[in-house]
């Protein structure tokens, strides 16, 4: 259900009202009981944090991107034979 928000005329006060798409709006405030309008908002937002939503999600791995980095390993010492 979407949250509407409402701005009364009488006490100036904006409050937030959960409602069905199907209900219909405030007419009087529910602090003072004077008239209301409905205002238009831009609603939630999407908001992707972190490295990407696609990027950890969706996006195909290529064959070099997917395998882990090879770790290199100290050079080997060479034992002298008697």
């Amino acid at each position: 259900m979407p949250t509407y928000e409402y701005r009364c005329f009488k006490c100036k006060k904006v409050f937030e009202k959960l409602q069905g798409m199907n209900d219909p709006a405030l007419k009087k405030c529910i602090h003072c009981r004077g008239k209301v309008e409905r205002l238009i908002g831009a609603g939630a937002g999407l908001i992707f944090k972190g490295s990407g939503f696609y990027i950890t999600d969706y996006k195909k791995k290529s064959g070099s991107d997917s395998s882990p980095a090879p770790k290199s390993t100290p050079p080997e010492t060479k034992k002298e034979s008697k």
